[in-house]
């Protein structure tokens, strides 16, 4: 199993906080800045409550990256669990591994298929998971969608404001509030395109950093599929045809190894052979000479043949 994205979900967290605090730390730095920008010159609360809602908005939808990105570490954290007790061929992978995970829900369900000897489609199956997951992220994705809208709706609002202080003043070329209505609205109209633009960059990036962290899990979790789930539980015609295959390849080789160790008896038998003959040459010389010493010793002794 490929290890390049074990962790990617907790990368782009630690990211995350990397960038929102570098983002602080300019914002703090350009205090007077924002404050000329969102507090001066401004007569009504317009710029008030569409800064407000853009800033609320994009939190809603950070919260819900945030949630996603922990929910696909916990998956990813599984995932390696699982595969790691696969590999290493334990009875029971999904021991520690969270019963409501994609990968032990994945696991079940083959397994269960498995027992009624259905059918398994690897592609229904990881068609619906996506379908599943991506219903998950209609909210970030909605957000995303509306994000640089709040800023276009915002900017049409104040240039609204600032053209009745246009024609107030036109109406009135002593009025100054109809001026200071019309600077207001241009200030206005800045402030909600600012806010809205840096919303959606540093929005953006992580909600596209989130498809690719669901890509990522959902990639392993296919992978896992494929390579160690479909050859245990899978029990249609071309998987048993594979199992045939593998058996009678087994066999094939099974029969090599008995006609070796058959080879090896027949050259055991005739070394024994070779051995039993040259054993029987030898215990016939033995016998002459011991013949041949009783011979000479009742030649020596003068003593009388053994008929005697």
């Amino acid at each position: 199993m490929a290890e390049s994205n074990v962790n990617f979900s907790g990368r782009m967290l630690l990211r995350m906080l990397v960038l929102g605090v570098i983002v602080a730390i300019v914002l703090i730095a350009n205090v007077n800045f924002i404050s000329e920008l969102y507090f001066t010159r401004q007569l009504t609360t317009v710029g008030y409550v569409i800064n407000g809602g853009i800033v609320v908005i994009f939190l809603l939808g950070l919260a819900k990256i945030v949630l996603s990105l922990l929910r696909y570490m916990r998956e990813e954290v599984a995932l390696e669990r699982i595969a790691t007790r696969l590999a290493s061929g334990e009875e029971n992978p999904l021991k520690g591994v969270n019963a409501h995970s994609i990968i032990a829900r994945r696991y079940q369900t083959l397994s269960r298929l498995s027992e009624r000897y259905a059918k398994i489609n690897h592609s229904a199956l990881a068609a619906i998971l996506l379908a599943v997951e991506s219903t998950r992220s209609s909210f970030a994705k909605y957000v995303s969608n509306i994000l640089i809208l709040t800023g276009v709706f915002g900017t049409i609002v104040s240039l609204s404001i600032a053209l009745a202080g246009a024609s107030n003043l036109l109406e009135d070329i002593q009025a100054s509030s109809s001026m200071g209505m019309v600077i207001h609205g241009m200030s206005t109209a800045l402030s909600t395109t600012f806010t809205a633009i840096l919303c959606y960059l540093f929005y953006g990036y992580f909600y596209l950093k989130l498809g690719d962290a669901q890509t990522n899990v959902l990639g392993k979790v296919e992978e896992i599929t494929s390579v160690y789930l479909l050859p245990r539980f899978s029990r249609d015609s071309e998987s048993l045809l594979h199992e045939v295959t593998g058996l009678v390849s087994g066999l094939r080789e099974a029969a090599v190894g008995i006609k070796q160790v058959q080879q090896d008896f027949v050259a055991a038998g005739d070394s024994l052979d070779a051995t039993i003959g040259g054993l029987a040459e030898s215990v016939a010389r033995v016998t002459a000479d011991i013949s041949q010493v009783k011979q000479l010793l009742r030649d020596g002794f003068r003593l009388p043949p053994a008929g005697n």
